[in-house]
């Protein structure tokens, strides 16, 4: 390993480090939940665009969440897996920059996505008669562009940064992925300002996006429960309740990762808590929406039977 650093540019990635009984085993749950998680999420932008019943804004960024949690986990196990079957755990120096620029963007994208959401469902709560104008295809359309946008310029000015820094110790990075605060632990320069910036960056992206989410479902639960239909108030919870169930798995990890000075964090908790946002959340996503959602099921049921009916 000694001679490796020093006569080449390369990371190498310590990955989950499982005992040997149990690595093909959690090898083989991997595979099993990225095949999910794709299937899951192209079943769901799929169904939203054959389905006229939920071409509506709230699905319409159900759509984008499933798109950017596709290609969410797609930038993460690919490339465990590849490391597992051909025993190669090394990256290029560029190709770490890339997956770390293409994770930092669809994490920061899917958290201002996922405010967007709670938005949306604030004001078809709270303002029924104005969701129209509040929620229109424009609106729609500028909430998914400046997600992906502001997505893009933190994760480029985060990765530039990472890509600077002199690493002069070990070329091990002790993650399964370019996780940028695993990479400076490496670095032989001081980073306490760019673990400043960090910790100010997650504040915008997870804790004020979290606190916004709080709010609106404060007013929309209380909203639902001055509600006189029990039709009504039961649709609203069931949305509310899989909407937070969704932001918890993927907020709470996230944060309590980047919010801790790096003398608190343990690289094992780093990796369990980094298992949770990069590969449960985008298989949990599909599944949570679609069968707590009676709208998904219907449209589900209607187009297997325009299949069928097309077949016969």
């Amino acid at each position: 390993m000694e001679n490796y650093n020093q006569t080449s540019t390369d990371f190498i990635f310590l990955g989950l480090s499982p005992p040997p009984k149990i690595g093909h085993f959690i090898f083989i749950l991997i595979d099993f939940i990225f095949l999910m998680a794709l299937i899951g999420n192209l079943s769901m932008i799929l169904l939203i665009f054959l389905d006229i019943h939920l071409h509506t804004p709230m699905y319409f960024l159900l759509s984008q969440l499933s798109l950017i949690d596709l290609n969410y986990i797609s930038t993460i196990v690919p490339k465990m897996v590849y490391d597992f079957l051909y025993g190669n755990k090394s990256i290029s120096f560029i190709g770490c920059g890339i997956q770390s620029f293409f994770f930092l963007t669809l994490a920061g994208a899917e958290a201002l996505l996922l405010t967007s959401m709670a938005y949306d469902r604030y004001v078809a709560i709270c303002f029924p008669l104005h969701y129209p104008a509040r929620m229109s295809k424009r609106v729609c359309v500028l909430m998914i562009t400046g997600s992906w946008m502001i997505g893009s310029v933190n994760s480029c000015a985060h990765t530039v940064y990472a890509l600077r820094i002199p690493y002069c110790k070990s070329r091990a990075i002790n993650h399964f992925f370019c996780d940028v605060p695993a990479m400076l632990t490496l670095a032989c320069t001081d980073t306490w300002v760019y673990e400043c910036t960090v910790f100010l960056s997650t504040t915008i992206f997870l804790v004020f996006p979290f606190m916004c989410i709080a709010c609106s479902y404060g007013r929309v639960l209380l909203a639902v429960y001055r509600m006189h239909s029990a039709e009504g108030r039961k649709k609203a919870y069931s949305t509310c309740s899989t909407h937070l169930t969704v932001v918890t798995f993927y907020y709470a990890p996230f944060a309590y990762t980047y919010l801790r000075p790096r003398s608190l964090r343990s690289p094992t908790e780093d990796k369990v808590l980094a298992v949770f946002y990069t590969i449960l959340t985008p298989m949990l996503n599909p599944i949570i929406y679609s069968l707590r959602n009676k709208e998904v099921m219907g449209a589900l049921t209607r187009v297997i039977q325009r299949i069928f009916s097309v077949k016969m």
